[in-house]
């Protein structure tokens, strides 16, 4: 009976155990080693009253441990560190630690350590207003010609952001008009422009400028 079970079907049994002690030498005798890698920082759950003031960091540096095989650039393609902000209930600033909690690897990698190992984020309120459309202008018209008026349309804009960066906008910029051959009635479409980069135009940020220019009397 016991000659039967090791001989019976031999040569597939010897192949399987062939099979087994190429896959433990490629897997378990595989050295291991230690990489740093750059992977982006996403964000999720942020309550839709909050905005995060200033810039996002977009990367951070990970120091990572595994098998050969496994540290190669297409499989760590998708690691990535994931901030959950749903418990961020007010404004304020928050400090996040990066560890092995909220950072996403391939099987069989280690993290070791996060450089930065913390972010610290700013939140305020999401608010937003209407403010006057500023008309520029960068060149007066030629010599015996003067501007008499002009007219913006839309004449105020909705512009979104952080409260306390909203609360300091006092108005849309245009794009500087050049008038040095205009010496009639014309008219413009430029674009408007916001200072602050953390505040965004909920308008369409084309506008039309008609100005009226006539001869110096």
């Amino acid at each position: 009976m016991i000659r039967r079970l090791l001989f019976d079907h031999f040569w597939w049994k010897l192949l399987s155990l062939v099979l087994a002690v190429m896959l433990w030498v490629n897997f378990v005798g595989e050295p291991e080693l230690v990489t740093s890698q750059g992977v982006p920082i996403l964000y999720r759950n942020l309550p839709n009253d909050l905005q995060i003031v200033a810039d996002l960091p977009e990367r951070v540096q990970l120091e990572l441990r595994g098998p050969t095989s496994r540290l190669t650039a297409a499989n760590l393609a998708k690691a990535a560190a994931i901030l959950d902000l749903s418990d961020v209930g007010k404004p304020g600033e928050r400090t996040f630690t990066l560890s092995s909690q909220n950072v996403q690897l391939p099987d069989g990698v280690v993290f070791l350590r996060a450089v930065p190992s913390q972010l610290r984020l700013r939140f305020d309120r999401l608010a937003a207003k209407d403010v006057p459309v500023i008309v520029r202008v960068e060149q007066q018209p030629p010599a015996g010609y003067r501007l008499v008026r002009y007219e913006v349309e839309p004449r105020v804009m909705r512009v979104a952001g952080p409260e306390q960066r909203v609360n300091q906008i006092t108005g849309a910029q245009t794009d500087a008009l050049d008038l040095s051959t205009v010496i009639a009635q014309s008219e413009f479409r430029v674009h408007t422009f916001l200072a602050d980069p953390q505040v965004r135009l909920e308008s369409e940020p084309m506008v039309r400028v008609r100005v009226w220019v006539e001869k110096t009397p």
